[in-house]
């Protein structure tokens, strides 16, 4: 491999058109570019640039040396950009699943940052459980069955499910009927149908996923093909309820039931840094949680 500093040398060159943009562009002299380019020369054995009366002009090699060096330096700028976040003491960095950040999080996210001290929340959008002191997480909502290792875990609520659907389609359907009628229609569901296999096993029925069923990875695209008259869904209530509020979504059947699995709030052990305690704090209240419970998941339980 050339160089890097050649490298940097020759990208600045052939965007700028001379050695002396690349000069006034890399804070060198114009003879340390014209070595640069030289050095680099010498490697490949072969010329980059034209020397002219005013500037450069690239070569045909180096028109194509410059298009893999530019595509390169823009590829490691994006990454570096990406690892470059906000820091500093009022900062809270934040992981959940891709549902709960826009349907529970986004709405409350002004709420949560106000108050004092005020505070900065940096979401981390992913679906698998990180190690998150290795991965710098102060604080984490997951959908599960419980605690889980190496966490301190905090169940903020439960859901009460039920059937929903489009407009549409409820005014198709009997909404008081017997539960088996849903069977005879198309299903949706997550990654999970624990929730749905919950909802039949309570009334009675017996259900496992159809071929014509339809299965998404994430819950907010379950609500969106159902709001779409793709079929059925079952709402997990608070993830679901603006939507029902609405009137987007209709509930089908009344009959509710508590899903097996439920959010948590999660933290590293340890002493938790003020800005997320306050975060955590603020979390808690908005799921209706009393101070004490809240207060023994932030460690201030007396």
């Amino acid at each position: 491999m050339p160089p890097l500093d050649t490298l940097r040398a020759f990208e600045a060159a052939a965007r700028g058109g001379s050695f002396s943009a690349a000069a006034s562009a890399l804070n060198l002299t114009h003879g340390a570019i014209s070595r640069q380019i030289a050095k680099l020369e010498h490697w490949l054995g072969l010329k980059v640039f034209e020397r002219q009366a005013r500037g450069v002009a690239l070569t045909p090699e180096g028109q194509r040396l410059y298009l893999r060096t530019s595509e390169a330096f823009a590829l490691i700028a994006d990454t570096s950009e990406r690892w470059t976040e906000q820091r500093g003491p009022a900062v809270v960095r934040l992981s959940s699943i891709p549902s709960v950040c826009g349907l529970w999080l986004m709405p409350r996210l002004k709420q949560l940052e106000n108050g004092k001290p005020s505070l900065r929340i940096t979401l981390s959008v992913e679906h698998r459980h990180v190690d998150l002191a290795d991965e710098g997480i102060d604080l984490a909502i997951r959908c599960g069955r419980g605690a889980i290792p190496d966490r301190i875990s905090l169940q903020l609520f439960e859901e009460q499910c039920y059937p929903i659907g489009s407009p549409e389609l409820a005014r198709e359907i009997d909404l008081h009927g017997n539960a088996a009628r849903l069977l005879d229609q198309t299903l949706i569901h997550d990654s999970d149908a624990t929730g749905w296999r919950s909802w039949f096993g309570a009334l009675g029925l017996d259900f496992r996923p159809r071929a014509h069923d339809r299965r998404f990875e994430d819950y907010n695209l379950v609500l969106d093909a159902a709001m779409s008259g793709l079929g059925i869904a079952l709402a997990r209530p608070p993830l679901a309820e603006s939507l029902v509020k609405q009137g987007k979504l209709v509930a089908l059947d009344k009959r509710t039931v508590i899903n097996p699995s439920s959010y948590w709030l999660d933290r590293p052990h340890g002493a938790m840094r003020d800005a997320a305690r306050a975060l955590a704090r603020r979390i808690g209240r908005e799921a209706g949680l009393s101070a004490d419970i809240i207060a023994g998941f932030t460690g201030d339980a007396r």
